[in-house]
């Protein structure tokens, strides 16, 4: 989402916690925010702040929402979204695969025994270390960015004696209606191969001439947070004119479809969510109808959701540290993280909703900008929000939705430690990835 071009109006209550928003168990109780029974005054005392929370109830539940309305179906977590030991537990709990998109991220899913097979990797420029050790392990699907990659992939594969599964990614053309550096399946950008060039289709050729790999499918993924089922639609009808050609050409009927993830969530008030039974159904019945009509068999379908897992369930806990009145225009509400444990707003102008969680306050709205404390003007949270007016040091301040690609993308910009990340549920807190400290910025220098 962009920014705003005029600040919001003003909520009717400052205080209220939106459950399309926030985790499925937050409330307040006594006028503060709690988040899995655990107030984030607790939670601020005992783990500091700034301080991510993740409600483990709503991602497990969520997990097992997209389990039920798939069955039949594959389900990767998508890990760029938020990936550490306890979330790759949890998936494997709750019966759904995963995507990596490095060797680190395989790493991470290795080391807690998630089995391989049930992993796919990504990514448009994969090192022959991580193609090696994804044969090596025996990752599930292997998905091709580009000839090089096809060319490297054969070589290694025939040096180990084994036939890894593969799929190509497609670049269909389809238009997803989002920023664009997430969008994804226009011609003009890194990732995949051109169906329009036929590049896609030289692809096939290439990697059908390599008998040590075994190509099982096509990839398709067309941006992030979309909210409907027709960008989709075109690019399967795209990728069922391929499958078409691929068997008049070559005889092969390929058996998966993968169609990516990117599914939307609410940020703001006014943002909607697609209801995951209903996005599951659509995309059923789009990749049947399309490959009926084009005298196919109907494949296995895969998806790929990440953000709509992690997103809701994660919010961001901060402290207020300084309150500025910007004369008629607004206030600078600082706090003590910024673009380093949220880097979202600056890169491509997210939205979030924020409110105060320590209390509640029936105190006039007051316009304001949560900022951080990162030399840099563009170092904002959340660009227009309306806080109480008696909002002052010590408060703290919780941001809601920051689940995914929050501290996936979080970095020590300025020497600022990365916030640890804290699993409630039941009552109880516990850390599941831990805080950095300045011992840890200095590790690695010589």
């Amino acid at each position: 989402m962009l920014p705003q071009e005029r600040p919001p109006q003003a909520p009717a209550d400052l205080n209220r916690i939106n459950p399309e928003i926030w985790p499925r168990t937050s409330t307040r109780v006594d006028g503060a925010l709690t988040v899995g029974g655990v107030d984030v005054r607790d939670l601020a005392r005992d783990h500091g702040t700034p301080l991510y929370v993740i409600d483990e109830d709503d991602v497990r539940s969520r997990m097992r929402d997209y389990a039920t309305a798939f069955a039949g179906s594959e389900v990767h977590y998508a890990g760029k979204a938020f990936l550490c030991k306890e979330i790759v537990r949890w998936l494997q709990d709750e019966g759904l695969g995963l995507d990596v998109a490095s060797g680190g991220e395989l790493a991470v899913a290795l080391s807690v025994g998630f089995p391989p097979e049930h992993i796919t990797m990504h990514g448009n420029n994969k090192s022959t270390a991580e193609l090696s050790r994804a044969i090596e392990v025996g990752v599930g699907h292997i998905v091709l960015d580009s000839y090089d990659e096809i060319a490297r992939l054969g070589h290694l594969a025939a040096e180990a004696g084994k036939r890894p599964k593969v799929m190509i990614r497609v670049t269909t053309g389809v238009e997803a209606h989002t920023h664009e550096f997430i969008a994804t399946a226009h011609d003009d950008q890194k990732f995949g191969l051109s169906l329009n060039t036929g590049a896609a289709a030289e692809a096939v050729r290439r990697v059908l001439a390599l008998p040590q790999l075994e190509l099982v499918g096509l990839h398709s993924h067309i941006g992030s947070q979309i909210v409907d089922t027709a960008g989709f639609e075109v690019a399967a009808r795209r990728l069922a004119g391929l499958l078409v050609q691929i068997k008049d050409e070559h005889g092969a009927v390929l058996p998966e479809l993968d169609l990516g993830g990117g599914y939307g969530i609410a940020y703001v008030e006014g943002d909607t969510a697609p209801d995951i039974k209903v996005l599951a159904d659509g995309l059923r019945e789009i990749v049947t109808n399309v490959c009926r009509e084009a005298g196919l068999p109907v494949p296995r379908l895969t998806v790929e959701p990440g953000r709509t897992i992690v997103g809701p369930g994660g919010i961001t806990l901060y402290e207020v540290g300084t309150v500025k009145d910007v004369e008629g225009l607004r206030s600078y509400v600082s706090v003590d993280g910024g673009m380093s444990d949220n880097v979202r707003t600056a890169l491509y102008g997210a939205e979030y909703t924020t409110v105060l969680a320590s209390r509640e306050s029936r105190a006039e709205p007051m316009l304001s900008r949560l900022v951080g404390k990162h030399c840099e003007s563009g170092d904002i949270l959340v660009r227009d929000v309306h806080l109480p007016a008696d909002l002052a040091p010590g408060d703290l301040v919780a941001v809601a939705a920051t689940g995914a690609y929050c501290r996936a993308l979080a970095s020590n910009y300025n020497y600022l430690p990365k916030p640890a990340v804290v699993a409630v549920s039941g009552g109880a807190s516990r850390v599941i990835v831990r805080g950095e400290t300045e011992d840890d910025l200095l590790r690695g220098q010589l």
